[in-house]
């Protein structure tokens, strides 16, 4: 599945990844592949990516790995899609 994280500065991540959790205003929830199409809005917390990513040098300043396989992205807000196994968040 495709992941695409884009700020109003800059594209911050894209590349193929396992899964994504993000913090929902509803609650987190995780993305797999194959999963349903999906529109939500989301709150501050953290982005988690799962899966053998490369973060770009100059940006890996705002990542952290986690306690667990993971990649995390703290967030302000933003909204997230899922269609056809491709994730775009646009995020503050």
């Amino acid at each position: 599945m495709y992941l695409e994280i884009i700020s109003p500065e800059f594209t911050l991540f894209s590349g193929e990844v396992t899964s994504v959790a993000v913090p929902g205003v509803d609650g987190e929830f995780e993305m797999l592949n194959n999963h349903a199409s999906i529109i939500s809005t989301l709150k501050k917390g953290t982005i988690k990516i799962y899966g053998d990513i490369t973060i770009e040098e100059n940006l890996k300043d705002k990542f952290e790995k986690g306690p667990e396989k993971g990649t995390f992205l703290s967030i302000n807000s933003g909204t997230v899609e899922l269609k056809e196994n491709k994730i775009i968040a646009l995020v503050d």
